[in-house]
């Protein structure tokens, strides 16, 4: 055996234990408050295909400049949506991001890294229409395309009939109505955190 042959027989061992002895991706945060817009986007793709499992029982709490919310999520009725939502609150993704957007006994909406309601997540969702727009329904903004919804998300102040059929309900508040009334366009996602579970 040639010195050559044993040298490529070496690397191609090295390389193999190289490739299987890489970790796998974990969902854990890794994006933090004052993580700029581009790098939010990017971790976001690289762990996007990680499978996540949602259970009716997770709750999720919300903290903002206002004061605090927890939510449920409907992985029977918007199991995808239920997912992505999961997916990026365990990186961190909304934390520190802010509303942008206000419309009296409509909705408050945000999650948009670029704060703007013109951004994304770097990936999208099929649309999942079959939940109802009751009071504090959450919802996965989208734009003209129903699959486009991404990251942003939308609190219904009051009951959205109109809104029924045509957007993802995928969760619904069960604490913190009243601070959901309060918040305005300006006000931040202090965090969002999965805060139970069985």
């Amino acid at each position: 055996m040639t010195k050559l042959t044993c040298l490529c027989i070496l690397l191609s061992f090295f390389l193999v234990v190289a490739v299987f002895s890489e970790e796998p991706l974990k969902l854990e945060r890794k994006i933090k408050a004052d993580t700029d817009a581009k790098t939010r986007v990017e971790i976001a793709m690289k762990y996007k295909d990680v499978p996540v499992e949602v259970k009716e029982t997770d709750t999720f709490l919300i903290t903002t400049s206002k004061g605090k919310i927890k939510i449920v999520l409907y992985p029977n009725d918007a199991p995808k949506t239920s997912r992505n939502f999961k997916r990026l609150v365990l990186l961190g993704f909304y934390d520190g991001l802010t509303f942008h957007r206000y419309v009296e006994n409509f909705v408050i909406q945000g999650g948009d890294p670029m704060g703007t309601g013109t951004g994304s997540s770097g990936s999208t969702v099929p649309l999942e229409a079959k939940a109802l727009h009751i009071e504090g329904a959450v919802g996965l903004a989208r734009g003209p395309d129903p699959d486009s919804g991404s990251c942003q998300f939308y609190i219904t102040l009051a009951p959205q009939k109109s809104l029924d059929g045509e957007y993802a309900v995928f969760g619904k508040v069960i604490e913190g109505m009243k601070v959901v009334r309060e918040l305005r366009k300006g006000d931040t996602i202090e965090s969002i955190e999965l805060v139970a579970k069985k």
